[in-house]
């Protein structure tokens, strides 16, 4: 167990207090109709998934607009998680590592460029090798830790040059900058050629040029276990919160290694937003998509992924060990982050409830209105009774929903159980109309809805989609 760092500083508590009470005052700024539409869908995700507890931080414009908590920290002592229960943020923890890196490649210490050969020349064709490579996850080296369940092999420690010494060494999985392959083994390595190039520890160099300068008290390696740790759960298919063991210390260094909460990450998300952190230059390598060799585009940069939501440039990452599930958006054009943190793994609450909020956030329009979900969940109940209401319907779908068609949906659905919840997934227009695609979760299985609503507001299509 590594000692935990006292903080003694006086001037560096007095600005961690002084940006807390400013946090606090600006999450009392939020408007309470927002307010309460975040809590409804947070709340109503919690319930709907059985996970035991999430934490969502929002941030627009510079600032934390909504930080809060649902549900038990820890089931059996029916301790409840606030916004200072922390989680482990899983490969989140890999920009961290980026952003360190490009500290040192403006600090003259390393480049990104240099072969692997400079700091480990034993290594599998580490001649061949670079570094943006191992951040970029087009070096070829074979990923030590690719299940997303825990495995015994995980609760003894390691070392990290246990690790790189074990699935280093071995043949790649394909030519360097060939192909995209997500491997927690570039991280490890990444993370060793940082502490050999500069002569300091990844964790406590983090502490000193990011985390405190942020604020990000709470934000450490988990193997520094604290009081306000959730407690990691998993699932067993459908069933029930289960306690699960996290992994032995070693196993994730600078692939995975961080707990914090929402709140500190939506912290990061407000200097990464405002490029305090890192230079312009730096900040244009870390967003910047890798192309292969061949130019294909890998949808990645550097320990981040960019894409983007209804059109909306989107750069973001998940992450994921044992018991823990976290994901944080980040959207530029908008100056607006999100962040959900769930102390379960095996059920997918992060990215629809991700997705809700940032919708919410970006284009208002666009995002779940209450009004039309309630219609849409009230004719996908109906359905499941084998009826609907006729006049909310086009000539076309009164056709299409003869008898025959109504019993299908009535003996189909109906086993299904109670409808939990709905998520619209997107939004577009064709031939005239609006096209709508919802994810639907009943108690036993989740399906997709396909509709098209004309400009009168009725439905020329509802059908309902099995989801593989």
């Amino acid at each position: 167990m590594k000692r935990r760092r006292q903080l003694t500083d006086k001037i560096l508590w007095l600005s961690v207090a002084v940006s807390l009470f400013c946090a606090s005052a600006l999450w009392a700024q939020t408007s309470e109709p927002q307010t309460a539409e975040f809590d409804q869908t947070v709340a109503s995700a919690v319930a709907a998934t059985g996970v035991p507890s999430a934490s969502v931080a929002v941030v627009a414009n510079g600032q934390i607009t909504y930080a809060k908590a649902f549900g038990k920290a820890d089931v059996e002592k029916n301790l409840v998680a606030n916004s200072h229960t922390r989680y482990a943020a899983g490969s989140i923890s890999k920009q961290f590592t980026v952003a360190a890196m490009l500290l040192a490649q403006e600090q003259g210490k390393v480049s990104l460029d240099d072969k692997v050969s400079k700091y480990y020349p034993d290594l599998t064709r580490a001649n061949e090798i670079t570094i943006r490579e191992l951040l970029s996850h087009t070096s070829g080296y074979e990923d030590y830790a690719p299940q997303d369940y825990m495995i015994p092999e995980w609760t003894k420690p390691i070392d990290a040059d246990t690790i790189l010494d074990r699935w280093a060494k071995k043949p790649l999985n394909f030519d360097p900058g060939t192909r995209w392959q997500y491997s927690n083994t570039n991280y490890v390595l990444a993370g060793k050629i940082f502490e050999k190039a500069t002569g300091q520890s990844l964790v406590p160099f983090l502490r000193e040029r990011i985390f405190e300068p942020l604020g990000m008290i709470s934000t450490g390696d988990c193997e520094e276990h604290t009081s306000e740790d959730a407690t990691a759960y998993t699932r067993y298919a459908l069933g029930p919160p289960r306690p699960v063991a996290r992994e032995a210390n070693g196993w994730y260094f600078a692939a995975g290694e961080l707990c914090t909460t929402a709140s500190d990450l939506a912290r990061w998300d407000i200097a990464f937003l405002q490029k305090r952190v890192l230079s312009a230059k730096s900040y244009d390598e870390f967003t910047r998509e890798t192309k292969l060799k061949d130019g294909k585009p890998t949808h990645y940069a550097l320990g981040l992924g960019v894409g983007d939501l209804h059109g909306i440039p989107m750069i973001s990452h998940s992450g994921e060990v044992s018991g823990f599930l976290a994901i944080n958006r980040v959207f530029p054009s908008k100056d607006v982050g999100v962040i959900v943190l769930s102390n379960q793994d095996g059920v997918n609450l992060i990215g629809p409830l991700s997705q809700d909020i940032a919708l919410l956030m970006i284009e208002p329009h666009a995002a779940s209105s209450a009004k039309e979900d309630q219609e849409v969940r009230t004719i996908l109940e109906g359905l499941q009774q084998g009826h609907i209401e006729r006049a909310k319907f086009t000539a076309n779908a009164n056709s299409y929903f003869n008898d025959l068609a109504l019993g299908d949906y009535r003996s189909s659905l109906a086993s299904l159980g109670k409808l939990q919840m709905l998520t619209r997934q997107n939004e577009q227009a064709r031939g005239g109309m609006t096209h709508l695609s919802y994810r639907a979760q009943f108690e036993r299985k989740a399906v997709m809805l396909n509709i098209y609503r004309t400009p009168d507001g009725k439905f020329e299509q509802f059908l309902v989609e099995e989801q593989f």
